[in-house]
């Protein structure tokens, strides 16, 4: 969750989490954040924003707005009342399959800084200090899917050691070497990129909307921080990262696609290649996943057509 303070003096909610006591305080449709979360505001909640259509986004916004009932709610209007602070561009694709994929990217002026919310991630080296150790341990523990990824190799049954290797284990749908998972970490840590999920059952399937997304978006704002819905968040960085993270597109759309905004945002496009790459059998359990969701038709192949 984000919320910015508009110059209005009420609270614009992006995104927003379970309003459990831990998060806020509410004194008359005011909210006060947790101390440890942003500095302090107290201020009445305007404007309570859906950014997409994704379920674990949305299922608070009902609750949310249950604690602050003057606010308003806003998911899919254009128009919007604080558009000379907080600028959007829409990214609809209700024909990927899985369902409507709907993400509003938002562009807050004053900051300079571009919200998201599952668009691109940044993975840390550390996880955050909100999950607890114990739960992460767990979570690596040698289970079925530690076994059948280990390649046949024997699993010793004993307590998982508390070190950063096993911390990161929870981090992989399925990398090739679960029980070695160093090198596919410093492959997708420390720098922006799109969730392997998010590339390969979505924009995989819609390139060429996506690419005009990423182009306006990169075009239009001189962002200097993205905020992410997910991972760690603001993190710095501007266009040419943001376009370095989409550098698979042009891979799905060839040579005849080309709508560079400049010199420099198609250098880091190219650079892009080495930095969101991962390797094959680290994708194979995705790929599967794709491949079998294609054949029942539960996903569709890519369905838009090459750019003329």
């Amino acid at each position: 969750m984000t919320v910015i303070k508009l110059k209005s003096g009420g609270l614009w909610v992006h995104a927003p989490i379970a309003p459990t006591k831990e998060c806020i305080q509410i004194d008359y449709d005011y909210i006060v954040l947790s101390s440890q979360l942003v500095k302090e505001l107290g201020a009445p909640v305007e404007y309570i924003v859906l950014p997409t259509f994704a379920y674990e986004h949305k299922i608070f916004v009902g609750p949310f707005s249950r604690k602050f009932p003057r606010s308003q709610i806003w998911d899919e209007d254009l128009s919007t009342p604080w558009s000379d602070e907080i600028e959007q561009k829409v990214l609809s694709s209700p024909e990927v399959g899985i369902g409507p994929y709907v993400e509003v990217a938002f562009y807050h002026k004053r900051s300079r800084s571009l919200l998201v919310t599952d668009a691109v991630i940044f993975v840390p080296r550390q996880p955050p200090e909100c999950i607890s150790k114990e739960s992460l341990l767990a979570s690596a523990k040698n289970g079925l899917a530690v076994k059948l990824l280990s390649k046949g190799k024997e699993v010793p049954d004993e307590p998982v050691v508390d070190n950063s290797m096993n911390r990161q284990k929870i981090l992989f749908l399925g990398p090739s070497n679960l029980l070695e998972p160093n090198a596919t970490f410093g492959q997708m840590s420390q720098k922006l990129i799109v969730s392997p999920i998010v590339k390969t059952l979505v924009f995989s399937k819609v390139p060429e909307k996506v690419r005009d997304w990423v182009d306006r978006i990169s075009q239009d704002w001189r962002f200097k921080r993205i905020i992410p819905a997910h991972f760690s968040a603001p993190i710095k960085a501007g266009r040419s990262e943001f376009v370095a993270a989409f550098a698979f597109l042009d891979e799905l759309l060839g040579e005849r696609y080309v709508n560079r905004p400049s010199l420099s945002l198609l250098f880091a496009s190219l650079m892009g290649k080495a930095a969101t790459y991962f390797p094959p059998d680290d994708m194979r359990t995705l790929s599967s996943l794709d491949q079998f969701l294609v054949s029942v038709g539960a996903v569709k192949k890519t369905v838009s057509g090459r750019k003329r």
